[in-house]
């Protein structure tokens, strides 16, 4: 990053952020167990029996319930489980089928409204996506990510956090988003402030069906024009910046400097785009009603052992069995997803921030004081650059909500701010741009 003499002497390196993240480590057999338990369910389809105790998705959702109950005893009661349910009707869902999330709320001690989500889908298919009886493995989509949610909530339901923590497990992922949908609902009816959903959908695995592997990486989309924009929005996006700022691009950035914070574990390989090509994940619906939100995915998707029957063709195996993940591989994902979880759940929240610099030689930097802020890092990047670079630490003993930026002329530039508390544990970087808070979109009428 190119930076100006004048602004060089107030650059300092960013603080080291503290790393004391849970002590406990992730089980790559109690991970295993889980899948393996899931898979003894037979199917996990959405339409699939709901009353049958050892076959079905209700016989999966029950046990996941059990898993977090299991969880909240052994930390006191910490976990305060609720069923979210509806009725859902329509495209892959051909008659009324009841809906149920599992859902396991870690309350914050300072901000209880402050939410971070991680998730993953419970339900399983075949080839034929309305075949309901056939046996559904569902290893690695997504027994993976539901076995990563259960591990999490296991290791940092042993300490308490400023925010609050949700773990979810979602029904009707593969019948056209339904879980997802049910949850961003219900985040909304509870007035929750979403600061970020980390989707988990296929993370179980490092080979290709073309013998292509990769176990050094994992993969982390994330939406460039918001969902929620408006044609307001859009407009002022166009004209002043802010299509590759979204909250979920900026998430996806955090998270990959957290990953390079740990040698042992992947190296986030950030995909800017919202999903795979023509496909999508429980992660859409929030983001439609604009909460930060991204999917991570392995770096190399199995398309024989994924939407699969089991059966054998020309000597090759088809079906989401166990035997094809890489359960060391499922374990560094979770590793990655309980250090995210953590940081988010003790930094502040990212303040909303503005940026005005037309006809000027510097640029005034302001944002919005957000609670648990200790002080403040602004920073700055190049239009055509990917990621942020260095920061100016700007504390808060005055009240500062605001820093001027001498001989730095903005149009050649994109901003953002952080907040960190007092243990110099920082938030991902909101953008001075239009769309570039992480709050949903007011949304006019169009």
């Amino acid at each position: 990053m190119r930076i100006t003499p004048t602004i060089a002497a107030l650059l300092l390196a960013a603080p080291l952020h503290a790393q004391d993240a849970p002590a406990e480590p992730v089980s790559e057999k109690r991970l295993r167990a889980d899948v393996e338990t899931l898979v003894r369910f037979g199917t996990r389809h959405t339409l699939s029996v709901q009353d049958d105790p050892a076959r079905g998705i209700g016989a999966a959702r029950k046990w996941g319930e059990h898993e977090f109950r299991s969880t909240s005893k052994a930390c006191g009661g910490c976990l305060e489980i609720v069923l979210p349910e509806r009725m859902v009707e329509g495209g892959r869902i051909p008659t009324p089928t009841r809906l149920v999330n599992v859902v396991a709320i870690q309350r914050g001690t300072e901000r209880p409204n402050e939410v971070v989500i991680v998730q993953g889908h419970i339900d399983s298919r075949v080839t034929d996506v309305m075949d309901f009886t056939s046996d559904a493995p569902g290893a690695n989509d997504d027994g993976s990510g539901t076995a990563l949610v259960l591990e999490a909530a296991r290791i940092l339901s042993q300490r308490k956090y400023p925010a609050t923590i949700v773990y979810a497990l979602l029904s009707g992922e593969e019948q056209g988003l339904h879980g997802g949908r049910l949850l961003a609902d219900y985040a909304k009816a509870q007035g929750w402030t979403v600061k970020a959903v980390l989707n988990n959908d296929i993370v179980g695995g490092s080979c290709g069906s073309d013998g292509y592997c990769d176990n050094t990486h994992v993969r982390v989309f994330s939406e460039g024009l918001r969902a929620d924009s408006t044609t307001a929005s859009r407009a002022a996006m166009a004209r002043d910046g802010g299509e590759n700022d979204s909250p979920g691009r900026n998430l996806s950035r955090w998270l990959d400097s957290l990953a390079a914070e740990d040698a042992s574990g992947l190296d986030v390989r950030q995909i800017w785009r919202t999903d795979r090509m023509g496909r999508g994940g429980d992660q859409l619906p929030f983001l439609e009603n604009g909460y930060p939100a991204v999917r991570f995915s392995v770096a190399v998707e199995d398309y024989e052992h994924q939407h699969q029957d089991l059966r054998t063709e020309n000597g090759v195996n088809y079906g989401d069995t166990t035997d094809e993940m890489d359960f060391p591989y499922l374990a560094k994902v979770t590793r990655l997803n309980v250090r995210a979880l953590d940081r988010l759940a003790r930094s502040p929240m990212p303040p909303s921030a503005k940026a005005e610099a037309a006809v000027q030689t510097f640029t005034d930097i302001s944002w919005k004081p957000v609670a648990g802020a200790s002080f403040y890092e602004v920073f700055q990047r190049s239009t055509d650059g990917p990621d942020w670079g260095n920061s100016i630490q700007v504390m808060t003993g005055n009240l500062a909500t605001s820093t001027r930026l001498a001989g730095v002329r903005g149009d050649d530039w994109f901003f953002g701010v952080s907040a960190c508390n007092s243990d110099d544990v920082c938030s991902p970087i909101s953008s001075a741009v239009p769309g570039g808070a992480f709050a949903p979109l007011p949304q006019a009428a169009e």
